[in-house]
């Protein structure tokens, strides 16, 4: 009876150690925490450190792409501006030529006037900025500002512009600098008096 208890135990210690490893849980046999994976394992992502890091040269490449463009603004501003000085120092010298010989001769200050005027708007012009030219078009209130009315006569419609008071400017693409200030003709019955458009113009005078 024992032999055969002894001679059993052999075989129960087998089919137990059997059924032990089929129950190991899938997994079981990896490395623990903390130690070393093995070849086939999954990288590790980055530390809070390595993200701080990341988020700090962003930063400072976001801080010098903005002085960067700082500069290049104010560059190109004194550019421009340069630009137009030199395109109206002529304009200033010949002001200073012609009163320089208003005393010797009156008349050349008006000629030298209208030479200054005649260079002013081609100064203008270089700049991109266009003179308006109002006179006997039709009445746009997106270019032109009615300072009075007049009737219509001498083959102008009504609502024309009989007359400009103010001359308008507009940019090379179009946008409007300033409007035109204008008389505009009208039937008889709905002209307003033209001594508005006189003393638009007094007004312009006192207000330089």
């Amino acid at each position: 009876m024992t032999s055969a208890k002894q001679h059993a135990r052999p075989q129960d210690a087998h089919a137990a150690a059997t059924t032990a490893q089929a129950r190991v849980p899938d997994g079981a046999d990896s490395a623990p925490a903390g130690t070393t994976a093995g070849p086939g394992a999954r990288a590790a992502g980055p530390t809070v450190t390595e993200l701080e890091d990341r988020w700090r040269r962003a930063v400072a490449e976001l801080d010098n792409l903005r002085k960067r463009f700082e500069r290049q603004l104010a560059e190109q501003t004194r550019a421009e501006r340069a630009r137009t000085a030199a395109a109206f120092l002529p304009v200033l010298d010949n002001l200073e030529l012609a009163l320089r010989h208003a005393d010797a001769d009156p008349t050349a200050i008006v000629t030298g006037v209208r030479a200054v005027h005649g260079q002013a708007i081609d100064a203008l012009a270089g700049l991109g900025f266009q003179r308006i030219d109002a006179a006997g078009v039709r009445f746009d209130p997106a270019r032109h500002e009615a300072a009075g009315s007049v009737p219509a006569a001498d083959g102008l419609q009504p609502g024309t512009v009989a007359g400009v008071h103010r001359a308008g400017y507009a940019a090379a693409d179009g946008t409007l600098v300033r409007p035109a200030v204008v008389t505009v003709a009208q039937a008889s019955e709905q002209h307003r008096p033209a001594a508005e458009a006189e003393r638009y113009e007094a007004d312009e005078r006192d207000s330089r």
